[in-house]
């Protein structure tokens, strides 16, 4: 069976009878959830999935063939199992059958977490970014203990580096593409002259506001599907505001929260820039790989037009100009 077939045509007798193998009984109930990578279901159980967990449903993450290796999975998900065992506020696996936190169908990886609840912080209060600096700092002493051979290392060999520059020249507008190229250039050039790979430790990779949630009592981390061998900058550097007038104010915040745990590298900040056009190049690289999944051409339907191409370039210029 072609697995992208079977990924792009999941339907609702497959997801349920995935959750019996792994050992839940759903009650046949079940919600799609919003992802682009991967497909993620929320499902329903006749009992809770564990015992400490916040109600009767349970996540199930189809993850999308091919992109990563089972190797690969079973790394983010021992990262997150040690996080757990340490009690530091992150969502882990749930095992299933054998021990296992993953299992396959029709050449699908399938894991099972437990639904949590909690909100996005469309902002952060006084002492908030304090809170996540030291949780950030007990992930990363995590992090630190080992690599994660089998992911990939955040720097221009990763996708958004080089090899993804060149696979775009057949997308970026013609009329804009020596002044997109030129730009990236500056940019990736300064990582491989700025970014020293020895400092580099598992983390997140995607910590953004939205993977970083409030239940009321503490914060806690979702979605480590792009956990990576990174700067610990990586997982700071989205959650910032971009103000300009309150950015030294949270700066102080988290280095005073991070290092009541773990030394806080400073000269990482300078790589912000860096990092951020590395975003928007592999940001572009991956909507053209994804380009025939049968969903990409309608929720992107600019990708291949003059003014999205545009906009890419200025923001590149944008920052190549500030680095320069």
């Amino acid at each position: 069976m072609d697995k992208s077939s079977s990924f792009y045509s999941l339907d609702p007798e497959k997801v349920l009878l995935a959750a019996e193998h792994a050992g839940f009984y759903p009650t046949g109930e079940f919600t799609q959830l919003n992802s682009y990578e991967n497909r993620v279901f929320d499902i329903k159980l006749e009992q809770p999935c564990a015992p400490d967990a916040q109600s009767n449903n349970v996540i199930a993450k189809f993850y999308r063939p091919q992109r990563w290796s089972k190797e690969a999975i079973l790394e983010e998900h021992e990262f997150l199992l040690s996080l757990k065992a340490e009690g530091i506020p992150a969502v882990a696996p749930l095992l299933q059958g054998h021990d296992s936190t993953l299992q396959e169908v029709d050449g699908m990886y399938v894991a099972f977490f437990p639904k949590v609840l909690g909100r996005m912080p469309q902002e952060f209060l006084s002492g908030e970014l304090h809170k996540v600096g030291r949780l950030m700092a007990q992930v990363h002493n995590v992090g630190a203990r080992k690599p994660a051979p089998h992911r990939p290392v955040l720097d221009t060999s990763y996708y958004g580096g080089w090899e993804t520059l060149d696979h775009l020249q057949d997308w970026i507008t013609p009329e804009l593409r020596d002044r997109y190229n030129i730009a990236a250039e500056d940019i990736l050039y300064a990582i491989d002259d700025s970014f020293d790979t020895s400092e580099f430790i598992r983390i997140h990779g995607d910590c953004h506001k939205g993977n970083l949630l409030n239940n009321g009592k503490e914060f806690f981390l979702v979605d480590f599907d792009d956990f990576v061998n990174g700067p610990v900058i990586q997982d700071f550097w989205m959650l910032l505001s971009g103000d300009e007038d309150s950015l030294d104010d949270e700066r102080m915040q988290i280095i005073q929260g991070y290092e009541e745990l773990r030394e806080f590298p400073d000269h990482q900040w300078s790589w912000i820039p860096m990092l951020r056009g590395l975003r928007i190049v592999s940001y572009a690289g991956w909507i053209a790989k994804r380009w025939t999944d049968p969903s990409f051409p309608r929720l992107f339907p600019e990708f291949n037009k003059y003014t999205y191409w545009a906009e890419e370039v200025e923001a590149l210029e944008k920052i190549a100009w500030k680095i320069g």
